[in-house]
C-alpha cells in the first residue's frame, strides 16, 4: 500500500506552535491550493487543505512561515473520526507532514521578515542528518 501526498501552496493563517501534554509540538494549519485545470470561461478553483505537523517540523512551520507564505509539504493522508458538539460522527481528513520545505526565494516572499530562516528544508530525519549551513547569503544560493 502506497500513501504518499506532495503538495504546494499558501497558508491560509499563521501557524500557531502547540504543545501536547506529553511535550510534544505540534501545529496544525491549512494551505490554499489551485487545481491545476480550469474549464474554459470558469474561475480557477481551490482547494483548501489540512496540514498538521509533529515534533521539529511543527517548531520549523511556526517559526518560518506565515499566511501567504508558499510552501511545500510531503506526507500522507490520515483520517480521524470524532464526535462533533451536537453528537453527530463526522471523519476529518488531513495530511501529515513529513517534510515541509521552503518553495519560494527570499525575495519573492516580498514583505515577509524571512531574515533569519535558513537555506534548506526540514525533514522529520535525525540530527545526525544534518550539517550546519553556517551564514548563507542570498548571493550564495543557486535559485
Amino acid at each position: 500500500m502506497f500513501n504518499l501526498v506532495v503538495l504546494t501552496g499558501r497558508l491560509t493563517a499563521d501557524p500557531e506552535l502547540k504543545t501536547t501534554q506529553s511535550g510534544i509540538s505540534v501545529t496544525s494549519f491549512s494551505i490554499a491550493v489551485n487545481r491545476r485545470f480550469t474549464r474554459a470561461g470558469e474561475e480557477q478553483q481551490t482547494d483548501f487543505i489540512n496540514i498538521v505537523a509533529w515534533r521539529q517540523s511543527a517548531e520549523f512551520v511556526a517559526k518560518y512561515f506565515k499566511k501567504g507564505s508558499m510552501i511545500g509539504i510531503e506526507g500522507s493522508i490520515q483520517t480521524r473520526k470524532y464526535t462533533d458538539k451536537n453528537g453527530n460522527n463526522r471523519t476529518a481528513f488531513e495530511v501529515v507532514a513529513n517534510n515541509v520545505q521552503f518553495v519560494e526565494s527570499k525575495r519573492d516572499s516580498a514583505g515577509q521578515d524571512n531574515n533569519t530562516a535558513p537555506a534548506a528544508s526540514f525533514s522529520n530525519a535525525g540530527a545526525d542528518d544534518f550539517s550546519d549551513l553556517g551564514n548563507v547569503s542570498d548571493d550564495d544560493l543557486p535559485f
